[in-house]
């Protein structure tokens, strides 16, 4: 069954749509757009099919992704039973969460993105301490304050399911014997229990623990791979826009095209939310407090560069499918650079209607508060020796603000199909 609140919102996305379906004459001749904004519009539409990603050999493989998408919605996966992928990532809210901060056996420190179009992101989590998908799926299984699994109890998950077992193994072969692991243990600082018990195991058996562990998280990508949208308002009227039908430029009513030229001139949201997927994929300090007001204190990006460098689960590390080339090439280069502080990865504007509240921690509670920020820049943290220079006031009338927020309304993708939102028969 597909997910009525998803459609609750793709229906008030698309409602402008509909209206303008019924006048096309006076909708679609509304606002004109020269030959340079119709050449911007152009590199805005079109996602395709995801990029390949050759560190996970498995990411295009249907088994994979079934297999993935059981582990996603199996609690087994949480260390006291009652936390899965979707506690944090919801179907029904573009598979994000609806809070300022996520929570799961705790509150943890920033707000759970959504996860419609995660394949095309270089970098995970809004500080990128993750460079490919399956080892950003891996890290919220073992967090204390997250989901407090162990990758040895997720080993042991599989290993005593019938249906888990058969198709992990028919896809990746035989799981190593487990007869000598203890029920739990995980890598952990500190003297711990889940600690102590991963250190008391063999080197042999700690990369048992560790290649069933990459195993899943590149199950749990194929299947997040599969969570593609498109067909958008906007992606309706820039190919109308292309080719003259009409029935494709009443995607959008007026005042969504309105909005639509402001984000593409004036407002100047294309220098940082650029291309098909609406992002740069870099990382800014937009100089928002943190949602408990006061002082400033997450590095942000900047303390992430040692994280995803350390990570077992890189790019370049053992458990990659393809450990050296282009697949490795941006860890090579990461330079720990004083700007990075308090920046965080800009986020996929496709599908942002659906994802509120808003920001690393969920500091603006809907896209009113988010135009409104960038219009006054009002409650910003003063600029430090290292401010993004382009953030300045935008000034927006209130018709500006209103036509901003329809045309980001209109970047709602078509629902997923049903199969993808619920746990596999």
């Amino acid at each position: 069954m597909i997910r009525s609140l998803w459609i609750l919102a793709l229906t008030a996305a698309l409602l402008g749509a509909h209206v303008a379906s019924e006048a096309p004459e006076e909708k679609s001749a509304a606002i004109s757009f020269d030959e340079r904004e119709r050449a911007i519009i152009a590199r805005l539409t079109g996602l395709g099919a995801p990029p390949p990603d050759p560190t996970n050999a498995f990411g295009d493989d249907p088994r994979a992704a079934l297999l993935g998408q059981r582990l996603f919605f199996d609690l087994r996966l949480g260390g006291d039973g009652k936390q899965n992928c979707a506690h944090c990532h919801d179907p029904d809210r573009g598979f994000s969460d609806g809070k300022s901060l996520a929570e799961g056996v705790g509150q943890a420190s920033r707000n759970s993105p959504g996860l419609l179009n995660v394949a095309w992101q270089r970098w995970l989590f809004w500080d990128g301490r993750a460079d490919t998908l399956w080892s950003q799926a891996l890290q919220p299984i073992e967090n204390p304050v997250e989901m407090n699994g162990s990758r040895v109890a997720v080993a042991r998950t599989i290993a005593g399911d019938g249906t888990l077992r058969r198709e992990y193994e028919a896809i990746f072969g035989p799981l190593p014997s487990m007869e000598s692991w203890p029920r739990a243990a995980r890598p952990e600082a500190g003297d711990t229990e889940l600690g102590r018990a991963w250190n008391a195991m063999g080197a042999a058996e700690r990369d048992g623990a560790n290649r069933v562990f990459a195993n899943v998280g590149k199950s749990i990508a194929a299947y997040e791979r599969k969570l593609v949208g498109g067909n958008s308002p906007f992606d309706r009227f820039a190919r109308g826009l292309a080719s003259g039908e009409r029935a494709d430029l009443s995607a959008l009513d007026s005042t969504a095209q309105l909005g639509l030229k402001l984000f593409i001139g004036k407002a100047g949201c294309r220098m940082c939310h650029t291309g098909a997927l609406f992002s740069d994929g870099e990382f800014h300090d937009l100089q928002l407090r943190p949602l408990s007001g006061g002082e400033r204190t997450d590095p942000a990006r900047l303390s992430a560069i040692d994280k995803v460098l350390e990570d077992p689960f890189n790019a370049a590390g053992l458990y990659s499918d393809a450990r050296e080339g282009d697949a490795t090439e941006h860890l090579r280069y990461l330079g720990r650079n004083p700007e990075l502080w308090g920046a965080i990865r800009t986020p996929s504007l496709r599908n942002v209607a659906l994802t509120p509240p808003y920001m690393d921690q969920g500091q603006l509670a809907d896209l009113e508060a988010v135009v409104g920020f960038y219009s006054t820049r009002a409650g910003a943290a003063p600029a430090g020796h290292h401010q993004e220079k382009v953030l300045q006031p935008l000034n927006l009338t209130p018709d500006e603000i209103a036509a901003l927020i329809a045309f980001l309304r209109a970047l709602t993708d078509e629902p997923l199909a049903a199969r993808w939102l619920n746990p596999p028969e």
